[in-house]
């Protein structure tokens, strides 16, 4: 295995499937507690996981509530960034989202996914 390896994962479903939106997170906390460097990037429809109003919904009836993975994976340094022209998309601006969320551009991202040793979609 590659010392530190870096993964970045790529969110792509939002509140529309929420039950896609789980998965990138546990990935990404389990990655991150094996001392890999970890993000995960929020485009086309994901980055309504990341609304301030997003945080009580539920994967399933009963299940833990999304903020509870989102906070996990922050608390273990997961980096949350998310694309530009994919806040356009969803009608949102920065200050509609959680705290911690970056913005980065698709040249950022390309770098980022060119350099990853793994890049995994969701």
């Amino acid at each position: 295995m590659v010392e530190n390896p870096t993964i970045l994962y790529v969110q792509t479903h939002g509140t529309d499937e929420i039950a896609k939106a789980a998965t990138p997170f546990y990935l990404a906390t389990a990655a991150a507690a094996m001392d890999m460097d970890v993000s995960i990037y929020f485009t086309m429809l994901g980055p309504s996981l990341l609304h301030k109003d997003s945080g009580d919904l539920t994967i399933k009836e009963g299940g833990a509530a999304l903020s509870t993975f989102i906070d996990q994976a922050l608390g273990i340094g997961v980096r949350l960034m998310v694309c530009q022209p994919s806040l356009d998309l969803n009608d949102l601006e920065m200050d509609d989202l959680i705290e911690g969320v970056e913005m980065i551009g698709g040249a950022a991202f390309n770098d980022m996914a060119a350099e990853a040793d793994a890049v995994i979609s969701f």
